[in-house]
């Protein structure tokens, strides 16, 4: 990874930390994006510290909040001519029905839409590389999952479990049509099940409330190192290169639920998302 540019988003903790180190490891500069300046700073000196290397830099992105995103995307393209790698990796899940700044409901407004407006901000400087890769990390909850599109901020019947897995399966529905789209370029784009990882992506950041449960069910969890590898194989292996549109577990490619497959779906998902963005004016 030498001589290339990576961005992983929610760099600051869990995979997110774990992806950033390994790739400053194999020689990569690597952009964490993170929402919180005092937990991303504390994060790059611990990634600087176990990497060994330097070439890692703190840029600040909430994408709760598309000002945010759309900031970030306008500081990182003029900083940054060409980028080899995003990887799509920050996530919530919110265990009470809430909104982003922009209205919508959190799990797929973080999960989805901010990294939809991310990417698609993005995708020249992806095009500009010699090879660019996009990563999106998913999860196997994506089977249970539905749009709610006539619903989206989920004001009815809300339950965390019914709000992630609509995130993860839009992330999925993303990855298809945008690999359909990039066909053509020299850009890929494949999503990944990182399996039960032990992260605080459950955990309220401002009360922690979640923290002492999952504690309790560490020993039955991956680590953030282990749930980390097939993303970070799919970023950097040489051997798949031309492989696009695929969803991985474990180093695997999975076979999709037949919801998950829905191009119609997918491509009324892509059109939505490009009006909820602003990207169609």
């Amino acid at each position: 990874m030498v001589g290339k540019t990576v961005l992983v988003t929610g760099g600051n903790a869990g995979m997110g930390l774990a992806t950033t180190i390994e790739m400053a490891r194999r020689g990569a500069a690597v952009i964490m994006a993170c929402r919180s300046r005092t937990r991303g700073e504390e994060a790059l000196a611990e990634a600087k510290r176990q990497s060994g290397s330097d070439n890692i830099r703190l840029m600040l992105c909430d994408l709760a909040s598309f000002d945010s995103v759309r900031a970030f995307a306008e500081e990182f393209a003029a900083g940054y001519p060409v980028l080899d790698v995003l990887i799509n990796n920050a996530g919530v899940v919110a265990l009470k029905r809430q909104l982003t700044a922009d209205g919508y409901e959190l799990d797929f407004g973080v999960n989805h839409l901010g990294h939809f407006l991310l990417t698609k901000l993005l995708l020249e400087r992806l095009v500009a590389a010699e090879q660019g890769r996009i990563v999106v990390v998913a999860s196997g909850a994506y089977k249970i999952g539905k749009l709610h599109l006539e619903d989206h901020t989920l004001s009815r019947g809300y339950n965390p479990a019914k709000a992630y897995a609509r995130s993860k399966l839009a992330n999925i529905l993303f990855t298809r049509e945008l690999a359909a789209q990039l066909r053509g370029t020299q850009v890929t784009v494949n999503a990944v099940h990182p399996g039960a990882v032990g992260t605080s992506i459950g955990v309220n950041r401002e009360t922690g409330f979640g923290r002492s449960f999952l504690k309790l069910l560490s020993p039955f969890f991956l680590t953030p190192e282990q749930g980390a590898d097939t993303a970070i194989w799919l970023a950097a292996a040489p051997e798949l290169r031309g492989v696009t549109g695929e969803y991985y577990y474990r180093r695997k490619i999975q076979e999709l639920s037949p919801r998950a497959r829905d191009a119609a779906a997918a491509a009324q998902l892509w059109q939505w998302s490009l009006e909820h963005t602003g990207l169609l004016q």
